[in-house]
């Protein structure tokens, strides 16, 4: 094979080690991981199979259902293979390279196509061959040196016609002129016209031209002698391009999207396929963003093919990637990742026990990419549907209805989803027993009967007032004198200018369902209340004005924002560690100033921890990215080109878009939301023109937007390959002042939006998938925004979890029960007054 003058074109792409990887990099820059129930979390390393000597794979720690060669790296130049006797993954050499031209010398001496080629002849030789980036193996033997052959191509370009220049300039026209000149030139030296330059031809142009006379070593010989790459005896017009360094590209229309999926955990290669002679390194984007020169932990440019490697596929990482040349931005590919995720389940309740006669009802969700199925066993059998009168499925297998239970129902129900990844199941045990036998279920009707879960704990001028919602009963009222446990003081001391004596209460969060963190701002402190004595046992000295808070269940911290005054003179951010930890706790302040407020993600069955949280500051455009377990800045994502300063945030894990709302100073229209990606870090644009705060739900499907100007509601979608589209415009006279998820309870995987008004008396709900909206009205006047100074809405609204059906709503002196299956007003609790701080606590 010929060789000379193709150095000239490491010398045009740069160093060769800039653009190729010579390892995998690892670590990470997205903020959120994920992991299936009872699974390792994604956040730890993933430990790939490890090689032996003799080139056979360690899979001792490999899953025994999942494809070895699906966790392995075999390194360059080697590719796995399953061996047909035993089934194990093997490391062998490579059969073959990806046609490529980026020319390299091996530190053999010897001229390889590509960095493959070195490799796989290292892996077949056994010995260990490197680039080297030398122009020797080119030239050797040969009196043409580099300067004087290039000096003979650049004279054959200058005899051409001068190409009119356009007036765009770019990489990309400029080759597309240099091709027209090399055109012209084969035209002109292919005397016979045939398509092949030959050695006569290229002696009868050289004498004609008298090119001798300027040249010392080289002559047009040269051209065959370096650039005949099969040796054929001639010199192709592919050949010549070659030769003259001209690039040419080509995409198969059917190639130009690629849709890839991907298990959650498994790694995913991406390969470009734009092919052409002397191909420019590829550059990667997403979202826009270039992510070759990024430093990211996941994803890595791999291989001399220009391949895309991410090492660890999670969610955020779904989306649309696009690939071309360098300098030839034109032409791309885009490669469409969706990343499955097997399912995750829960069934409520574990155990219940029932009369014989009465309903029952068996719930089951299950989360999962693509959406699951559900079916349902019983003692491991088939239920037997189709001949029962008394059993029924509801919303896809979500909810198991048994009409009226018999002895003989007692039993162990088992739901199962499955989908194309992965299975998951759970069990739901019915006893149905009389209540005058003392039972099993007897015990667990006692038990349930104590139970101090599945509870509201509503907080008001009175004090502490734990609700049981199904009968609309109070079962605890812990009034404002009653005495904190480790101080003995009231639990609402009567404050300087406040009288008659009240509780003033701004944030509550529950923590694991042992313990609620409440604020009381003017006393600068929050009071911690075990849920199981139903007690108030400690208060915890904070800064000035603690307003609010919110749980980070992934580390099990309470962080704090305290305002330091009315007016938010001197804010503080603070945090309580272990906060589940029966002990005696203290507030730590951390180092940011000016804390305007911050945001942490919240988890869900498939994501099971969160990495960082967002820290705004005052007047400043940007959000700073904090590590929730050492509280150190990463990294500040800067707004200023868009003059935003951030209000709030909201994130969705599909895809991993955050949504940040801009803060509202002018008379003018409020700015539109800005995108940022977790993966790369970077703002990529504008929401569209949707303007408010955004409320995710918990799957993370839908992004819910009121417009704070109007009426509307804007509905967007997050598909399962990361696509963010416009969904729907709910339009109703609702000024919205809080809003909440409710699974849906006719279909399975899909939500209801319940929403108050923040100056009015109706509520309402609205079907994500259909649109259907009703509305709630005649639930009293809520809070006034001056009675309410905390931020934050006036008139909150709280769902009973998962799979309870009941939602709560304060008034100025009273409290709204509300029935979400039926979406009816269940009860109205009187005389509880500013209750706007509730916490749900139980297991639905």
């Amino acid at each position: 094979m010929g060789s000379l003058g193709v150095w000239a074109v490491a010398a045009l792409l740069g160093t060769s080690g800039c653009w190729l990887a010579e390892g995998h990099r690892s670590s990470r820059q997205n903020g959120v991981d994920t992991a299936p129930k009872l699974h390792t979390s994604y956040l730890e390393p993933q430990s790939l199979e490890k090689e032996k000597a003799d080139g056979s794979i360690d899979q001792s720690r490999s899953d025994p259902d999942e494809d070895p060669c699906g966790r392995t790296y075999c390194g360059r130049g080697r590719q796995c293979v399953l061996m047909a006797g035993t089934g194990r993954a093997e490391c062998v050499c490579q059969e073959k390279c990806r046609p490529s031209f980026v020319p390299v010398c091996g530190s053999d001496g010897r001229f390889y196509e590509n960095h493959c080629e070195v490799y796989r002849t290292a892996c077949l030789e056994r010995r260990r061959i490197y680039v080297v980036h030398s122009k020797d193996c080119f030239f050797k033997g040969s009196a043409c040196t580099m300067s004087e052959y290039n000096k003979l191509k650049s004279m054959l370009l200058d005899m051409q016609p001068t190409v009119l220049k356009s007036g765009e300039q770019s990489q990309q026209r400029d080759m597309e002129e240099k091709r027209a000149l090399v055109d012209t030139m084969f035209k002109y030296l292919d005397v016979n016209q045939d398509g092949r330059l030959i050695s006569d031809e290229l002696e009868k142009v050289s004498m004609k031209e008298h090119l001798e006379d300027n040249l010392l070593e080289c002559t047009m010989h040269d051209l065959l002698r370096y650039d005949d790459y099969n040796n054929d005896g001639h010199l192709s017009l592919h050949e010549f391009y070659t030769a003259f360094q001209v690039i040419q590209l080509s995409l198969a229309e059917d190639q130009r999207i690629s849709l890839s999926v991907v298990t959650v955990g498994l790694s995913a290669v991406l390969t470009c396929a734009i092919q052409g002679t002397l191909r420019p390194p590829i550059i990667w984007k997403r979202n826009g963003i270039i992510l070759n020169f990024l430093d990211l932990e996941d994803i890595n440019d791999f291989g001399d093919d220009g391949s895309l490697y991410i090492t660890k596929v999670t969610t955020i990482h779904m989306g649309n990637y696009s690939c071309h040349a360098y300098g030839y931005e034109d032409l791309y590919q885009t490669h469409v990742l969706q990343v499955n995720v097997p399912p995750v389940i829960l069934v409520y309740p574990e155990t219940q026990a029932q009369e014989p006669g009465v309903s029952a009802s068996l719930h089951c969700y299950a989360d999962s990419i693509p959406n699951p199925k559900l079916l349902w066993l019983k003692n491991g059998m088939d239920l037997q549907l189709s001949s029962s009168t008394q059993l029924s499925l509801i919303a896809n297998g979500s909810e198991l209805f048994i009409s009226s239970v018999r002895y003989e129902d007692t039993g162990a129900y088992t739901c199962i989803a499955k989908n194309d990844v992965g299975v998951d199941e759970d069990i739901s045990s019915l006893f149905v027993e009389d209540s005058a036998k003392k039972t099993l279920a007897n015990i667990l009707w006692r038990e349930e009967g104590l139970s101090v879960g599945n509870m509201f704990y509503v907080f008001s001028d009175e004090g502490i007032t734990v609700l049981q919602p199904n009968e609309c009963e109070i079962r605890r009222h812990m009034k404002r004198t009653e005495r904190i446990v480790a101080t003995y003081e009231e639990m609402c001391p009567k404050g300087e200018g406040i009288s008659p004596q009240r509780c003033v209460w701004s944030s509550a969060v529950n923590v694991r369902d042992k313990y609620i963190y409440v604020t009381q701002p003017l006393q600068s402190r929050l009071l911690v209340v075990d849920i199981q004595a139903q007690k108030v046992v400690q208060a915890v000295a904070t800064d000035p004005f603690p307003v609010k808070m919110l749980y980070d269940k992934s580390h099990d911290q309470v962080w704090i924002l305290t305002w330091g005054d009315m007016d938010k003179g001197h804010p503080t951010l603070q945090v309580i560690p272990q906060a589940s930890v029966g002990e005696v706790h203290h507030a730590i302040r951390t180092t940011f100033q000016r804390v305007n407020d911050f945001f942490i993600p919240s988890t869900n069955l498939i994501i099971t921890h969160v990495r960082f949280a967002f820290v705004f500051l005052k007047n400043e455009p940007a959000v700073h990215k904090i590590d929730l377990e050492t509280f150190h800045r990463v990294k500040t994502i800067s707004l200023k080109n868009y003059s935003c300063i951030p209000a709030s945030m909201a994130y969705t894990h599909l895809s991993g878009f955050y949504f940040v709302q801009c803060q509202h100073k002018s008379l003018l229209h409020a700015p539109a939301q800005i995108l940022i990606d977790s993966v790369t870090d970077a703002v990529i644009g504008l929401n569209l023109n949707v303007t408010g705060q955004a409320y995710v739900s918990p799957d993370g499907r839908y992004v819910v937007t009121p417009d704070p100007e109007g009426s509307k509601m804007i509905v967007q979608t997050v598909s399962f390959q990361g696509e963010l589209s416009l969904n729907r415009v709910i339009d109703e006279p609702i000024s919205v002042s809080d809003l909440v998820f409710q699974p849906s309870f006719t279909e399975s995987n899909q939500h209801v939006v319940v929403a108050t008004s923040g100056s009015g008396t109706d509520l309402l709900f609205a079907d994500l998938s259909s649109g259907h909206v009703e509305v709630l009205r005649s639930l009293k006047e809520p809070l006034p925004p001056r009675a309410w100074p905390w931020g934050g809405p006036n008139r909150v609204v709280v769902s009973s979890g998962l799979f309870g059906q009941y939602l709560i709503t304060p008034s100025v002196e009273s409290l709204f029960v509300l029935n979400g299956k039926h979406r009816t007003s269940h009860c109205e609790v009187s005389d509880i007054k500013r209750a706007n701080t509730v916490v749900w606590v139980g297991e639905v």
